[in-house]
């Protein structure tokens, strides 16, 4: 997901220089309905990634591939750069082929060309947007992030009719295990915040998987909490962050959703980089721990006692932090 977020401006910035042009997006159908009804995409093509890992599904595979190069795309942009977007890159056979200059599965051999990132700490943001100069498609920063959608915002209101309380988003999931704060540290937070803005409310976002952590925050305040995690859609879910009046979260896709929105939000980073993947403008907003070890940028901690860059990150300071948002 939050590769889809952050690759997004590349998306506007195409649709705004070319204004003519059919895009269409390449993605996994787990993650199709963030693109679907997008104003600017002529069409989403799903990636069948469970399915066709199969051998009985590949004719499926195949007829997406052919529907690809029937095409005949003037450009083919790989914003991935692993091996298996490389390669349905170039078997969609565009008249050029760009993607980033990055070695780790070797899918630079694929392009015509392959933008570098600056630097170590270059934003993902950026690098994505490092593409298009050589386009000659100017880069900045004018452009809608993460259109309204009324007709899914209306819906939202019919689903859950919540009043004008002000909600804070609590984001307790991560696909890395060490790259959450525990939700222990999480409920002290929202008990904290209850005591202190008798007027919050708290939305715990996720998925399936986090539904034990959520109720672990929502039993720190019951009546004032809506554990949604696993019961909302995608475009559900950033209707939630766009009405949410501040988010707090781990190293986790809907927080470059709060960032595309331009939500304030507190971000807790522990084993990975916030100059590189963090909150795109917002990183006065990050809070993590100087420790020798981090970022290691590993998704398993092997030291003992484990992930101590995010449980020595006390409830309290997380509460200074998020409560000046409300002084």
């Amino acid at each position: 997901m939050g590769d889809v977020i952050q690759a997004l401006p590349v998306l506007r910035l195409l649709k705004l220089h070319y204004g003519g042009a059919e895009i269409f997006w390449w993605i996994d159908s787990a993650l199709a309905p963030l693109l679907e009804g997008d104003p600017d995409l002529a069409g989403v093509v799903r990636f069948e990634r469970q399915r066709w890992g199969k051998p009985r599904h590949w004719p499926e595979m195949v007829r997406s591939l052919r529907w690809l190069r029937a095409q005949h795309f003037d450009l083919v942009i790989d914003l991935q750069c692993l091996a298996r977007s490389g390669a349905f890159a170039w078997l969609a056979n565009g008249e050029q082929l760009v993607g980033l200059d990055e070695i780790r599965e070797g899918a630079r051999g694929f392009y015509d060309y392959a933008a570098p990132r600056k630097s170590f700490h270059t934003h993902a943001v950026d690098w994505y947007l490092s593409v298009l100069p050589r386009l000659g498609v100017p880069v900045h920063h004018d452009f809608c992030w993460l259109p309204e959608r009324p007709g899914m915002a209306a819906a939202m209101q019919a689903k859950w009719p919540v009043d004008t309380a002000r909600w804070v988003a609590l984001l307790p999931g991560a696909r890395w295990e060490n790259k959450r704060w525990p939700a222990e540290y999480f409920a002290e937070l929202v008990r904290a915040l209850a005591q202190r803005f008798p007027d919050l409310r708290f939305a715990i976002l996720g998925g399936k998987d986090d539904q034990p952590s959520g109720k672990i925050i929502f039993e720190a305040a019951p009546e004032r909490s809506l554990n949604l995690c696993g019961a909302t859609s995608l475009p559900e879910m950033v209707e939630w962050v766009r009405r949410c009046h501040l988010m707090v979260t781990n190293d986790t896709g809907p927080m470059h959703v709060a960032a595309a929105l331009g939500k304030p939000l507190v971000a807790l980073f522990g084993p990975t980089a916030p100059q590189r993947t963090g909150p795109y403008g917002q990183q006065e907003n990050v809070l993590r721990l100087n420790l020798p070890c981090s970022p290691c940028l590993k998704a398993v901690c092997r030291l003992f006692p484990p992930d101590e860059c995010l449980r020595q990150l006390a409830p309290e300071t997380v509460l200074k932090k998020t409560a000046a948002f409300f002084a």
